[in-house]
């Protein structure tokens, strides 16, 4: 993976998915970015630092249209203007961290070998994870009814929960 820097977008391959997405049409942008999430979430086996990226840049993406979520700025990222979000993407775009976060991940294997357990890498999704975690914990009743029923029909990987 050619990486550059340490933001979500700064690596060959999210600047690629960032492409595809302008490539997309606007329905397509969301299913781009559901389909990056889920095949993080149902990687049973050792994530590949690719499908790890992929799903980095979706989740911030997501994480952006949250309340208090950080604009993605850079000139790697999506040129085209993004559809507004459905809310379930949220708890997948958390999902999809904690997947990219746990053991059997070549991203944060790499990651950890370059920049510690307390690099700058570390702490963007630290942040991402909390804005999402922030935006979940405030949706309305009826968001979260939606969430959940797109979370009970998502498979889960061994060990997440």
């Amino acid at each position: 993976m050619g990486t550059w820097d340490t933001g979500h977008f700064d690596n060959d391959t999210a600047a690629d998915f960032a492409a595809d997405l302008d490539d997309a049409t606007e329905a397509g942008r969301t299913d781009l970015v559901r389909a990056a999430l889920l095949r993080t979430i149902e990687t049973q086996d050792y994530l590949d630092d690719d499908e790890g990226a992929s799903a980095v840049a979706a989740a911030a993406l997501v994480a952006e249209q949250c309340p208090g979520g950080l604009p993605v700025e850079t000139v790697y990222g999506p040129d085209e203007p993004l559809p507004q979000f459905p809310a379930d993407l949220r708890l997948l775009a958390l999902r999809a961290l904690d997947r990219v976060m746990a053991d059997k991940s070549e991203l944060r294997d790499l990651w950890l070998e370059a920049d510690g357990a307390d690099g700058e890498w570390q702490s963007g999704i630290a942040r991402l994870r909390a804005t999402l975690t922030a935006a979940i914990s405030t949706e309305t009743p009826a968001e979260a009814s939606t969430a959940i029923s797109a979370e009970m029909s998502t498979p889960q990987p061994d060990g997440l929960s």
